[in-house]
């Protein structure tokens, strides 16, 4: 029988769910930076790791010394590394043939992906809040898809990338989650980085993409803005939270992509998205719940 999962550890600092809501906010900046920068979607991804990896190593060192890693751990951290730089060559061709709203999406199907691993793998059972929270977040999921889907083979190219993208972060964020059982945050996000970066950037020459760019300001802030505060606070926060509520917690990356495609790309945001975007937040305070209680 599937049994009961608490939707956060008790020994869960308070910041941990800002933190968790704070990363999805700034992580559904990224497309916007890709397609801002003048290099190749793949090349803007290598920087996204490269630039951010000087800071996140100084974050680490201390952490890596007082608790070394294990060799499991190692080749779990280069595991997820290599998963991540196929999350992030996928994701950022894909957004640029389809719609912001469309690519946050689909790249998140995480959010349907984990709370299945957690009842179908884990036997873990949703609490009545968290249940609720599931039906309506999926509900505002379908209602955002249905706002800004367009059945047009423009878009079908890109929402295939963005769907294998999906696959590989889901993978990525339940390895992830197994090494901060134990390790830092910084530790386990610096060296999955140092694991990837290599990789993307063989990809970005083999696509015969531009890779150095003329204008530095779109990277920087992908780097700054993806990597080292949206990342950052997602691998802080996701040690403390079951997969039912990190999967919830990524719905609030398209909600926030509709937003953006809408400001700045004229991508026009519809009632249905707005109906979604508010069902979006919804979930998320309702998942909160069962913490609290």
């Amino acid at each position: 029988m599937p049994t009961s999962s608490p939707a956060m550890r008790t020994d869960a600092p308070r910041f941990a769910f800002p933190a968790l809501v704070l990363a999805n906010v700034f992580l559904a900046l990224g497309p916007t930076f890709v397609r801002l920068a003048d290099v190749g979607p793949v090349s803007a991804a290598f920087w996204r790791l490269a630039l951010a990896l000087p800071v996140l190593a100084a974050l680490a060192w201390s952490g890596l010394r007082r608790l070394p890693p294990r060799p499991a751990e190692w080749a779990a951290m280069l595991t997820a590394g290599l998963l991540f730089a196929g999350d992030l060559a996928a994701w950022h061709l894909g957004i640029l043939d389809t719609k912001i709203a469309n690519a946050t999406l689909f790249a998140n199907m995480s959010a349907l992906l984990l709370p299945l691993w957690a009842l179908l793998v884990l036997r873990q059972r949703p609490a009545r809040p968290q249940a609720a929270a599931l039906v309506l977040a999926a509900l505002g999921a379908a209602a955002l898809m249905g706002g800004s889907y367009e059945l047009s083979a423009a878009y079908l190219h890109g929402d295939l990338l963005c769907l294998l993208a999906g696959t590989f972060y889901t993978a990525y964020l339940l390895i992830v989650q197994g090494a901060r059982r134990r390790l830092e945050s910084w530790s386990v996000l610096a060296v999955s980085s140092m694991a990837g970066a290599p990789a993307l950037l063989l990809c970005a020459w083999a696509l015969g993409e531009t890779v150095m760019p003329g204008d530095w300001t779109p990277v920087v802030a992908l780097a700054l803005s993806s990597q080292l505060v949206g990342q950052g606070l997602l691998t802080y926060a996701m040690g403390y939270f079951s997969p039912l509520v990190l999967g919830l917690s990524l719905l609030l990356q398209p909600a926030m992509g509709a937003l953006l495609g809408w400001l700045l790309f004229g991508e026009w945001l519809t009632a249905t998205d707005l109906a979604g975007t508010i069902a979006v937040a919804v979930a998320l305070v309702l998942v909160r719940l069962p913490a609290r209680a």
